[in-house]
């Protein structure tokens, strides 16, 4: 059996966005200097204020306000309906997400995940792209992710992939999308993840020939480790009782919380433009401007990289234009741009990676999402 103290991942969670930190201040570790300066601002905060902007908080007591609008602001009454349409739509898969979340976060060690995304061969790829899917997490918390797992010595392809995946074709998004979209939306969910694994092998290719950044770190698992046999041990160690049940039940909670904090508010952003723009925007500004065209497209694409907002939030928005226009790739446009354009992201990986690598994402990553678009476009009825 692997010595354990060889192969611990040590960190310590973000006390923002729950992911493990590298960046020590302030007594914490924080994945990111984006997280250490909302840190910062909740810090000088009076301790009421920071209790009202926990999105734990803020979100449930806007919700209710905008779902009973209409009945003490009648002119608010058509986007409150709107609002809840949605909210109908959006809650309960969001909430199984949550809950999905937790659980891998409580159940999937860390040492499993880098075990499996080191290496050139393809079925490294692969591995990267369904635990992308499987990571349930917003853009910012993907993005935290991803660059802890480059550090820790995955390799740049997957990591490319892993990233591709995960906020974009999660399993949270994939449930919302399927409420939202009904069975298209699995055409949304696969045309992401086929994206992720084929940007994937051309990283695989650039790497070979020294074309983009590798990890500069050693992975920290000792050779030799196995999954299966970890496993196994921890079954055999693992004591079904009252009080590991709640043990257990506590872990999923607190893999819960900070998951909910880095996308409610994203969603309830996502939730209330949506009403707004389905009330305000006349029908024929979306079938003029961002309809089934090749300039529709584009034009979506250019939207998505200037709205900044997480994945869930963004699926609302994207079935918004859908429904107005019934363009089902420019909706697929509209949720893969941001991931693939959005200048935060690209800057965190310029800095942490290297720009070689933010380069080529562009260069592969758009004629994908445009020419599956295009394609998707002439899905009709």
């Amino acid at each position: 059996m692997a010595d354990q103290s060889a192969i611990r991942v040590t960190g310590r969670r973000d006390p923002v966005c729950g992911m493990t930190g590298t960046i020590e201040r302030h007594g914490h570790r924080f994945c990111s200097e984006r997280c250490i300066a909302a840190y910062e601002r909740r810090a000088h905060a009076a301790p009421r204020l920071r209790r009202l902007l926990d999105p734990w908080v803020w979100v449930p007591v806007s919700a209710v306000l905008l779902a009973t609008a209409g009945a003490w602001w009648p002119a608010a009454e058509g986007m409150s309906a709107s609002y809840r349409a949605y909210l109908r739509k959006v809650f309960a898969p969001f909430v199984i997400g949550l809950v999905l979340g937790g659980l891998i976060d409580q159940f999937v060690p860390r040492e499993y995940i880098i075990k499996l995304l080191s290496g050139p061969r393809k079925r490294v790829i692969a591995r990267a792209t369904v635990l992308g899917f499987l990571a349930s997490t917003c853009s910012h918390g993907c993005l935290a992710l991803s660059i802890e797992l480059y550090r820790k010595g995955a390799s740049t392809p997957a990591v490319v992939s892993f990233l591709l995946a995960s906020p974009w074709a999660s399993m949270s998004l994939t449930l919302i999308l399927l409420s939202l979209f009904g069975l298209k939306g699995s055409l949304l969910v696969g045309g992401a993840l086929a994206i992720a694994f084929l940007a994937g092998l051309i990283f695989q290719q650039l790497d070979r020939r020294g074309l983009i950044e590798s990890p500069r770190a050693a992975v920290l698992l000792q050779a030799g480790f196995s999954i299966s046999q970890d496993v196994a041990r921890r079954w055999r160690g693992y004591r079904l009782s009252l009080p590991q049940l709640r043990q257990d039940l506590r872990g999923v909670l607190a893999g819960m919380v900070p998951l909910g904090r880095m996308v409610m508010g994203w969603v309830q952003l996502g939730l209330v433009l949506s009403a707004v723009l389905g009330v305000v925007v006349p029908h024929h500004v979306f079938e003029r401007f961002l309809g089934p065209t090749a300039g529709g497209l584009l034009l979506t694409l250019a939207a998505a990289a200037v709205i900044e907002v997480c994945s869930e939030g963004t699926a609302p928005l994207a079935y918004e234009l859908y429904r107005h226009t019934g363009a089902l790739g420019n909706a697929f446009a509209f949720l893969m741009g941001g991931v693939v354009t959005d200048f935060t992201e690209l800057a965190a990986l310029w800095v942490n990676i290297g720009r070689r690598t933010v380069l080529w994402i562009l260069v592969v990553t758009l004629p994908l999402v445009i020419g599956l678009g295009l394609a998707l476009n002439l899905v009709r009825g």
